[in-house]
């Protein structure tokens, strides 16, 4: 039996992935998250063997909770659903810890192969995403020059991508129950780690990890 996890943020398209999964046998669904955070939660609570995973679920950026995942949590293998089929888009899930990448329009039959191929061990796209973007990071998985990213701390990765959807520090203090200088402390300290000076950079470079939509 292979258990599994869905954190989807719409409710409709939540619905539509339950049905597909429901009618597989072997697949079980052991819980539903709306937000980033109750994804971690649900893993914490439930372990699955395969997380699906809405790239861009609120609360927490799905790349954030992949990156989590990773680190707390391996025996969760992380399938990302996703409307955007660029390569910066994929190649950061996929550095990030994501072991399958599914296309939101993808076919029923795809969903599934998704969940069986990763639970066997196997990395998986969507067919109509480029094979050389996986084929490029299972060849060279240190090539980036976006690697500086990695320097951050988890709360200052929180703070970039609440900076980077235009939060004011007041509100990202308000968003993570801290202070708004210290707030301000965090982002200045990306700033630098990320040689970023201005919003516009930041967004720019928020933008090429496909942590927001452009």
């Amino acid at each position: 039996m292979i258990t599994i996890a869905l954190a989807e943020d719409h409710h409709v398209v939540r619905q539509g992935f339950k049905l597909v999964l429901a009618a597989e046998q072997d697949f079980k669904l052991v819980g539903e998250a709306a937000d980033g955070l109750e994804a971690v939660k649900l893993v914490e609570e439930k372990k699955p063997a395969i997380m699906l995973l809405d790239l861009m679920i609120p609360r927490l950026h799905g790349l954030e909770v992949v990156r989590q995942l990773r680190r707390d949590h391996p025996q969760t293998k992380v399938i990302i659903l996703s409307m955007h089929a660029d390569e910066p888009y994929v190649m950061e899930a996929l550095r990030n810890g994501a072991c399958g990448y599914v296309l939101k329009d993808c076919t029923a039959v795809d969903l599934v192969q998704a969940v069986r191929t990763v639970a066997g061990g196997r990395r998986y796209l969507s067919p109509a995403l480029a094979e050389r973007a996986l084929t490029g990071y299972v060849e060279h998985p240190g090539a980036s020059d976006l690697d500086v990213y990695e320097t951050l701390t988890n709360r200052e990765r929180l703070v970039f991508q609440l900076a980077a959807e235009g939060k004011t520090s007041a509100e990202i203090a308000a968003a993570l129950f801290i202070s708004p200088r210290t707030a301000e402390t965090h982002r200045a300290n990306l700033m630098r780690k990320l040689s970023l000076r201005s919003q516009t950079d930041l967004v720019r470079f928020a933008i090429r990890r496909g942590i927001i939509a452009a």
